[in-house]
């Protein structure tokens, strides 16, 4: 049942993000910069939110609660999307939404270990996630179809996202039972903790560092749509552009996963950071929707090459008995450098054009994947 709450959210929230940055631009006037800082703000609210709902579910004792919070929070915001007259409207929508985000997801996947057994628990968050992957392609599949019966009417279409947005929440409240009695609430303890610095090696740091330099080379996928819409694509079809990433993202997950089981972390992520800097390459010199599609299949292949590996150096690299400090602060730093990359994507895209912010872009990658192939993992390290 929890990932059908998942599917019906993504497809909600995947069907307004896939013409966001085009109803931004066309609709109210907004500057790349424009959207660069609210996609900023928003993705990194929910990295920073992330980092502490953990901690709230915790110290309450019980999930569902808090994941309700979170999921009604996402479906609240998406009537302000349909009424937003300016660019503040939209930050003020995108906000909300990505603070349901951060709140539900610890508690959500917290659910899912606490009402599946043990031996099939594996399979239970391999089903949630596939579920998240349809509804992620879903969405976007839905505002073509619902942009083209609607005549390019973005705030129609944005209402017909508040159904599936309700739905989730009332599958979450009516159809999903906690098990037993609740947790005896724990006293809460902050997950970034300033005190256990010292403690931290110089590998985790330089997997911080990296991870830093990382999310400023990944800046958000709007600027991916913008240039698809910059080339001739129609507003109508701009969900297009993530259905192919996810499409490609889909189908590299899985093998990639595989393939990291038998080899170091570190050289395949710096492998999957050569392929975001081909894709950035490629975005940079596109002069057609082929070649922006083709730029857009490499970034969709690059993030199935990377999925979850900084998550597992992290663990491979923080002392045992600090994993939670240590992706709080892994969490926090690129929270904040998902902000400084797409307010710089945007101020680049502005001020010298769609090419200057990809080739960025590519320069942040290469010094990624550098910082990544330089540093040396401890022996336990992969």
């Amino acid at each position: 049942m929890l990932g059908f709450v998942s599917l019906f959210m993504d497809v909600s929230s995947e069907l307004i993000h896939s013409l966001l940055p085009v109803f931004m631009v066309t609709a109210l006037g907004a500057s790349a910069l424009s959207v660069g800082i609210v996609e900023g703000i928003a993705e990194s609210t929910a990295l920073i939110v992330k980092v502490f709902s953990g901690m709230f579910s915790d110290w309450l004792g019980r999930r569902k609660g808090l994941a309700l919070l979170g999921y009604a929070l996402g479906a609240a915001s998406k009537p302000l999307f349909a009424l937003a007259g300016s660019v503040s409207w939209v930050l003020g929508a995108r906000f909300l939404d990505r603070i349901g985000k951060g709140i539900r997801g610890a508690p959500r996947d917290a659910l899912v270990a606490d009402l599946t057994p043990p031996e099939i628990r594996g399979a239970a968050f391999g089903l949630r996630q596939a579920l998240d992957t349809v509804g992620a392609f879903l969405g976007p599949l839905l505002g073509i179809v619902l942009m083209l019966l609607l005549a390019n009417d973005f705030r129609a279409v944005f209402w017909y996202a508040v159904i599936p947005g309700v739905l989730a929440v009332l599958l979450l409240a009516l159809g999903v039972e906690e098990s037993g009695a609740p947790a005896a609430p724990k006293s809460p303890v902050s997950p970034v903790r300033w005190s256990t610095l010292s403690a931290m090696g110089a590998a985790y740091w330089s997997v911080v560092a990296a991870g830093a330099v990382f999310t400023l080379a990944r800046f958000s996928e709007a600027f991916l749509i913008l240039r698809a819409q910059q080339l001739g694509l129609p507003d109508a079809f701009a969900p297009l552009v993530l259905i192919v990433m996810s499409l490609v993202f889909a189908a590299s997950a899985y093998p990639f996963g595989k393939l990291a089981d038998r080899m170091r972390h570190r050289t395949l992520l710096a492998y999957g950071l050569g392929v975001l800097l081909a894709a950035d390459l490629v975005l940079a010199q596109a002069g057609s929707l082929g070649a922006v599609a083709a730029g857009v299949a490499l970034w969709g292949l690059h993030m199935g090459m990377t999925q979850g590996l900084l998550a597992a150096m992290v663990a491979d690299t923080a002392p045992a008995g600090l994993r939670g400090t240590a992706y709080g602060f892994f969490n926090l730093a690129s929270g904040l450098a998902m902000l400084v990359a797409s307010v710089l994507a945007g101020a680049l895209w502005d001020k010298f054009g769609a090419a200057a912010t990809f080739w960025a872009g590519a320069a942040l990658a290469a010094a990624a994947a550098l910082l990544v192939s330089r540093r040396r993992a401890p022996a336990a390290a992969r």
